[in-house]
């Protein structure tokens, strides 16, 4: 799931759109964008019962749910794991973050655990999407430690060099790199290896690189794959052993690269995991 996500947990919401008949009219969308195509962003918004979607995003969202009734406190795992690991490199000196692929705004996003802190922490976020950038200027207006840009994140040297990035970001200083919920919507054919790779390289030593990603985990997994392929043109969901791999060359943090509830959880945890607890993994990793 992307990074952050619009999560309505009021009585009104309904599973997959928000409150009833959706959005109250599917009219709301920023100049020039196209609501008969879905957008990943959204898709994750709709899952989580937000209001930012739209008709062709919540029937995504439908199937996934069918398919995985635990998708919603899918995403919920994702946040509790991001909210963990931001906080750990806070408090490890970490004072400025690269949140890639971060989707829509709620509570408790980068910039508000890492501020929780270190006030003067920075945050970067980067989405394709044109409407996190809308909503993401309206949460930030009055945060000057903290920007959103568009970019495409498949373009690593386009998005380093981005005047916004190298103003927040010093590449010389230790950086906090997040892809959370993301390189899992990049095909084997756009090279996400190569892209992971790119991004490390540019970091010095004393960074942390945070990564979830979906896992080919059960027989459900592998059929929400198929779905998300079919539906949404992404969604590749890979072995542990594969997302392990993105942290080669790195020093991998206790306890390594498992299933979201296992990462350094704050309450136990329950020795058999249900197919939902299985459906992401991530972990945490020290750049020397």
């Amino acid at each position: 799931m992307s990074g952050i996500e619009d999560i309505s947990d009021g009585p009104e919401a309904n599973a997959v759109g928000g409150p009833p008949g959706g959005t109250g009219g599917d009219d709301w969308a920023p100049t020039g964008i196209d609501v008969s195509k879905p957008s990943i962003a959204r898709v994750y918004d709709a899952v989580l019962g937000g209001k930012d979607n739209f008709a062709v995003d919540r029937v995504i969202a439908q199937q996934s749910q069918d398919i995985v009734p635990e998708i919603g406190d899918v995403a919920r795992f994702n946040r509790d794991l991001l909210g963990r690991a931001v906080r750990f490199m806070a408090q490890s000196g970490i004072r400025q973050f690269l949140d890639l692929g971060s989707g829509l705004p709620t509570v408790q996003n980068t910039h508000q655990v890492a501020q929780s802190v270190a006030p003067d922490a920075r945050v970067v976020y980067v989405d394709i999407d044109p409407i996190v950038l809308a909503h993401g200027r309206a949460l930030l207006a009055e945060n000057h430690n903290t920007t959103v840009v568009t970019a495409d994140l498949r373009d690593p040297k386009a998005v380093l060099d981005l005047p916004q990035v190298r103003e927040f970001i010093d590449f010389d200083q230790p950086v906090g790199l997040m892809l959370v919920g993301v390189i899992h919507h990049l095909g084997d054919d756009e090279d996400p290896d190569g892209i992971v790779r790119a991004y490390l390289e540019a970091l010095p030593a004393g960074s942390y690189f945070l990564l979830t990603h979906f896992c080919a985990s059960s027989p459900d997994a592998l059929a929400l794959e198929g779905a998300l392929l079919t539906s949404l043109g992404t969604g590749r969901f890979r072995t542990l052993e594969e997302i392990t791999a993105y942290f080669d060359g790195l020093e991998l943090l206790d306890p390594g690269v498992v299933y979201l509830p296992q990462w350094r959880p704050e309450e136990p945890v329950a020795a058999e995991l249900t197919v939902g607890q299985r459906l992401m993994a991530g972990g945490l990793a020290l750049k020397h």
